[in-house]
């Protein structure tokens, strides 16, 4: 189905055209200097020491587990109202995945009261997901994890630039994990970063991702060594300089796009402001967050009226989405199931409206007015 507004449009221009043109006519396209040229970029845009780049958000969070050393027998705290692939790198490790809560319908971020209840002698990690770039209660998560010795993995996919008290989101756990996917607030089609300030994290993780090897081609290319070693069972999870270079355009010009996704913010909170029948999560948020998606909550009702609800905007010609599926009740995840009642509630009420730097205000009163309508005729 073609959509008179879609859910996601890409912020490319001819500035990602101009990177991929300069880089194939450098004539080295795997990893190499552009790739090293955007890890600097944005590791000093958090302010971080470290930021390895990778081939995707799950390689990191893969890493991130095996650079922890989380393993078999671990247990790992985790939200159910996330991507996937969150709690699928959980189980690479043979690490076993604890479902918390969410604290509710205007707030998906877990729960942190909830987490300190599950913590056993078996925790080793927490691992936060950042809801669509607002953050989780992180004083409480860290101060949890000091107190019980427990390693803090931010899932930050949503979230590059949004802040937690003046800080970075993923810079506050050992590790901050974030996704380059098409969709994302820097889109590069498929790619990810991993970031650190501790200076062992960032030499195991760069030697996690190339193999285990101790050089890489492009410094044999320029003949700064002539041989290696594999002193540490790696994988193949490099970015290459296409991806890297189209990264580093789309990160200078995320500022700007942040700022206007803001003011798109502010324009459905405006319009939505006398619609009864949904809660907007984070609608009193003021610090400043990547607005990733724009998600709304019906307060009743039943998941077939929430799908009605999406075809009547479809049929209006607006595109929506579910941010997300719960994971605990995919059928690979049975094993691991428990009582989850704010997250289904979540899961089987929640409507991911359009939110893209390109999309214009009108079209912001259109879709909820499309809304408001649909509820109506749904009741």
């Amino acid at each position: 189905m073609s959509y008179e507004i879609p859910l996601f449009d890409l912020n490319f221009d001819e500035r990602e055209e101009q990177a991929v043109l300069e880089t194939l006519r450098s004539r080295w396209i795997s990893m190499g200097p552009r790739t090293t040229a955007f890890e600097n970029a944005f590791a000093a845009a958090l302010g971080v020491r470290h930021a390895i780049a990778l081939a995707n958000c799950t390689t990191a969070l893969h890493l991130a587990l095996q650079t922890l050393k989380i393993g078999p027998g671990d247990e790992v705290i985790t939200p159910s109202l996330t991507f996937v692939a969150t709690v699928n790198a959980i189980r690479y490790v043979g690490a076993v995945p604890v479902f918390a809560d969410i604290i509710g319908p205007e707030d998906l971020t877990i729960d942190a009261d909830e987490v300190e209840t599950l913590i056993t002698s078996r925790t080793r990690a927490i691992m936060v997901m950042h809801y669509g770039g607002f953050p989780c209660h992180m004083d409480k998560i860290r101060v949890l994890a000091h107190k019980q010795g427990l390693h803090v993995i931010e899932d930050a996919c949503h979230g590059p630039l949004s802040e937690y008290r003046g800080a970075k989101l993923g810079t506050l756990g050992d590790l901050g994990c974030f996704s380059f996917f098409s969709n994302k607030n820097i889109s590069t089609g498929e790619g990810g970063m991993i970031v650190t300030n501790d200076d062992a994290y960032d030499a195991r993780l760069r030697l996690l991702r190339s193999h285990g090897m101790t050089s890489l081609s492009y410094e044999r290319a320029r003949g700064h060594s002539t041989a290696y070693d594999v002193i540490e069972l790696g994988y193949n999870y490099r970015m290459d300089d296409l991806h890297a270079a189209i990264g580093q355009a789309q990160l200078e010009k995320l500022p700007a796009d942040l700022q206007q996704r803001a003011r798109l913010r502010g324009c459905y909170l405006e319009n939505l402001a006398a619609v009864d029948e949904i809660a907007v999560p984070f609608k009193d948020h003021q610090g400043f967050v990547s607005n990733y998606i724009f998600p709304v909550v019906l307060k009743q009702g039943t998941v077939e009226r929430r799908d009605a609800i999406r075809t009547a905007l479809a049929e209006s010609g607006i595109q929506t989405s579910v941010h997300y599926p719960a994971v605990h009740r995919f059928t690979i995840y049975r094993p691991f199931r428990r009582e989850l009642p704010r997250t289904e509630f979540a899961a089987d009420h929640e409507i991911t409206l359009p939110l893209y730097s390109s999309l214009r205000e009108d079209q912001v009163v259109k879709i909820c007015g499309a809304l408001a309508d649909a509820l109506q005729r749904t009741r």
